[in-house]
């Protein structure tokens, strides 16, 4: 009886061989991740080992972060989020957010977000580094957790920058932690797939060289990551995504908790 061949390991990025404050936390993190979920992931090759992206997963549940992080960990790069802006002044916390690269996020007037952001672009090319971005920037409304509509800071981030936005999704985790439900420590491992889509391609809402990015591209731009994202999603869960995503504003619901940086 002959068994199939091991998939070969992927390397590490040099991010992540780099000692860091990344070494403590997932050691730390990863095992106790595993030890509630069983996190399969395909696509892996989609996400490059060297240099800036914006990685664009949905969001159904409280814990899908920490799935994502152990995810990217293990596929090799570094799992840096955006965060609120107020967050980096509350001591020791805020210290630990800039030293593992995380992305402040402003809520500020429209003229000092794109200033932001195109500061935010630049750190990341210069550094070579990657960045998770809700693109849906909250919890998803969608009763059947597909994802809703997309806001524009993922987007906005990569055509500042040039850099490729990488969609993902995540299906399993609500068996952990319910959207707005309580942790579910019981079976164990829960299984929890992972998917990485290709880069999104976004070349016909770039800008010409020096001019800034339209609100019509950035919307339109979104729309196509959006239906990347719920693509992947489909393929996890098997089904179809709906036709038109879940807008809360014309169901009379607030999309407080907001990640990203739009207008």
């Amino acid at each position: 009886m002959t068994t199939a061949p091991r998939p070969a390991r992927r390397r590490a990025s040099a991010e992540k061989t780099r000692p860091s404050v990344f070494w403590p936390a997932a050691a730390i993190v990863v095992p106790l991740t595993g030890l509630l979920a069983k996190i399969e992931v395909s696509g892996v090759e989609n996400l490059p080992l060297e240099g800036p992206y914006v990685l664009a997963p949905n969001h159904y549940s409280e814990f899908d972060p920490v799935i994502i992080a152990v995810a990217t960990w293990r596929m090799g790069r570094a799992p840096r989020f955006m965060a609120k802006e107020s967050l980096f002044r509350v001591p020791v916390l805020g210290a630990l957010l800039r030293a593992t690269g995380m992305v402040p996020v402003a809520r500020a007037s429209s003229a000092a977000a794109a200033k932001q952001t195109i500061a935010q672009a630049e750190a990341l090319v210069e550094h070579g580094r990657g960045v998770i971005v809700y693109p849906e920037g909250t919890l998803t409304r969608d009763p059947e957790l597909w994802p809703m509509r997309g806001k524009t800071g993922a987007v906005r981030l990569a055509l500042e920058g040039g850099i490729p936005v990488i969609p993902m999704a995540t299906w399993g985790v609500q068996g952990i932690l319910p959207r707005y439900g309580k942790l579910s420590l019981w079976p164990l491992r829960k299984r929890v797939t992972v998917r990485v889509g290709p880069p999104v391609d976004l070349e016909a809402y770039r800008p010409a060289s020096g001019a800034v990015v339209g609100g019509a591209n950035l919307v339109a731009a979104t729309d196509v990551v959006m239906g990347a994202v719920s693509g992947l999603l489909g393929e996890l869960r098997g089904e179809q995504p709906p036709a038109e995503r879940w807008n809360p504003a014309s169901h009379g619901q607030s999309e407080t908790g907001r990640l990203d940086s739009e207008s």
